[in-house]
């Protein structure tokens, strides 16, 4: 049932996603051209997500639990650190440069529009080297004896 509802999920954020214009790159920039010719029609659309999702934590945290889990799986850290900036600021600059970001690049690339493609590839791609560039090292001494000679 929980993939069902992830998967439901999914669908409505990418619909309201393509209704709102959200996956056409030209809209987003223009809304980042704040010194030219700006379109304040995502500063609405955000707007209107921030006041159904402040709604939908007040009914949800109203509950007590969620309705497909036994507990919430919140972050446990708040600390801002050089990592969480620099995913930011990377976050920003795609963004400003593509006018994508990943969820409307995702629904794009579902349409088969070759630029949400092509930013999804490297969106991927950048996300593994981030993860290979992150991750702790493993260690390359064993922990197994040495064999004997």
């Amino acid at each position: 049932m929980k993939v069902f509802i992830a998967f439901a999920s999914g669908l409505i954020f990418g619909a309201g996603l393509v209704v709102s214009g959200l996956i056409n790159p030209a809209k987003v920039l223009s809304f980042l051209d704040v010194a030219g010719n700006w379109d304040p029609s995502l500063a609405i659309t955000m707007a209107v997500a921030v006041v159904v999702t402040a709604a939908g934590y007040r009914l949800a945290f109203g509950r007590g639990h969620p309705m497909f889990s036994g507990k919430f799986e919140l972050p446990k850290s708040t600390m801002i650190d050089a990592r969480r900036v620099g995913g930011a600021a990377v976050f920003g600059v795609g963004w400003g440069l593509a006018g994508f970001c990943p969820g409307p690049a995702l629904a794009a690339s579902a349409l088969g529009i070759a630029p949400a493609l092509i930013f999804t590839a490297a969106m991927l791609a950048g996300m593994a080297m981030a993860r290979r560039i992150t991750s702790p090292r493993r260690s390359t001494i064993s922990s197994r004896p040495a064999p004997e000679n």
